[in-house]
C-alpha cells in the first residue's frame, strides 16, 4: 500500500485551532474544513447562543468542538478564549483570525476619529493580541500556523471601502511582520484575502444588483463565492502541506485582481 506521503500532509489530526467569527460565513466554513481534516476547534463569536448552534451541528457530525463567546475587542475576553483552549486541550496549534467588521459605506472624508479606532480595534489590533497570546503556546510545541483573514480590498480600494481597505492592508503587513520574527520558532503567519463572497458580512454588496451585475461583468469567473470555497486555503495554511509558505498572501477573488 503507497504510504500516502503527500496526503498525510493535509492530516490535522491532534492540532487544536481557534477560529474567531465563525458563527457564520467564512468563518463556520473554515473551522468545518479545519475539523473535518481531523482538527479540535475552538470557535468564538460575540454571543454564546450563536456558537452553540454551530457547535451543536459540529458535534452532531462527530467533530471535536469547543464554543467560546469572545468580543475580540476586549483583550481579557481576548485572554480568557487563549486560557480556555489550552484548559480544554492543552495547546493551540492554528489560529485564524477571522472576526472583522465593517459598519459603514462612506467616503473616507466622512469617516470619524471614533469609527477608525473602532475598526482598526476590531480587524487588526485583535488579531495582533490574540496572535501574540497563542505564540506563546505555539512557542511551547515549537510549531504553529497562524492565517489572518485579510481582503482583496487590502490590495484595491473600492470607493466606500476605504477605511476598510487600509485594515485589511494593515493584516497583509502584520502577517510579514510576524513571519519573519517567528520563523525561528517554526511559527508561519500567512494571509487569506478573499474576493466578494455571499455572507451576510458583504450583503449590502451582493444585494444591490445593479453591484453584483458589476462585479459579474467584471471578473474573469464572472460570479460572486460562496464561503466554503474559502476553507481550502485555510486547511492548507494550518496544515503540514504549507509547511514552507509564510509571510504571503494567498487571493481568492475569481480573478478581481488581474481584471
Amino acid at each position: 500500500m503507497a504510504d500516502q506521503r503527500i496526503k498525510k500532509n493535509f492530516d490535522l489530526s491532534g492540532k487544536v485551532a481557534i477560529v474567531t467569527g465563525a458563527s457564520r460565513g467564512i468563518g463556520e466554513s473554515m473551522a468545518r474544513g479545519l475539523a473535518e481534516f481531523g482538527a479540535k476547534v475552538v470557535i468564538t463569536s460575540r454571543t454564546q447562543e450563536s456558537i452553540d448552534q454551530i457547535a451543536h451541528s459540529f458535534t452532531a457530525d462527530g467533530y471535536d468542538v469547543l464554543p467560546v463567546a469572545c468580543h475580540v475587542g476586549n483583550e481579557q475576553q481576548l485572554k480568557n478564549l487563549v486560557d480556555k483552549t489550552v484548559a480544554h486541550y492543552g495547546a493551540v496549534d492554528i489560529l485564524i483570525n477571522n472576526a472583522a467588521t465593517n459598519p459603514v459605506f462612506a467616503p473616507i472624508e466622512d469617516m470619524t476619529g471614533e469609527l477608525f479606532d473602532k475598526m482598526m480595534n476590531i480587524n487588526v489590533k485583535a488579531a495582533f493580541l490574540l496572535s501574540n497570546m497563542c505564540l506563546t503556546h505555539m512557542k511551547k510545541s515549537g510549531n504553529g500556523s497562524i492565517v489572518h483573514i485579510s481582503s482583496v480590498e487590502g490590495f484595491k480600494p473600492s470607493p466606500g471601502l476605504s477605511l476598510y481597505s487600509i485594515n485589511k492592508a494593515a493584516l497583509i503587513m502584520l502577517a510579514k511582520a510576524q513571519a519573519k520574527e517567528w520563523g525561528a520558532y517554526h511559527v508561519r503567519s500567512n494571509v487569506i484575502c478573499p474576493g466578494l463572497v455571499k455572507t451576510k458580512f458583504s450583503s449590502a454588496l451582493w444585494e444591490n444588483q445593479q453591484v453584483l451585475d458589476h462585479w459579474n461583468e467584471k471578473i474573469p469567473l464572472h460570479r460572486m463565492a460562496h464561503p466554503d470555497e474559502m476553507a481550502g486555503l485555510a486547511v492548507f495554511l494550518a496544515s503540514e502541506a504549507s509547511s514552507y509558505c509564510t509571510g504571503m498572501e494567498f487571493t481568492a477573488d475569481g480573478g478581481y485582481l488581474i481584471s
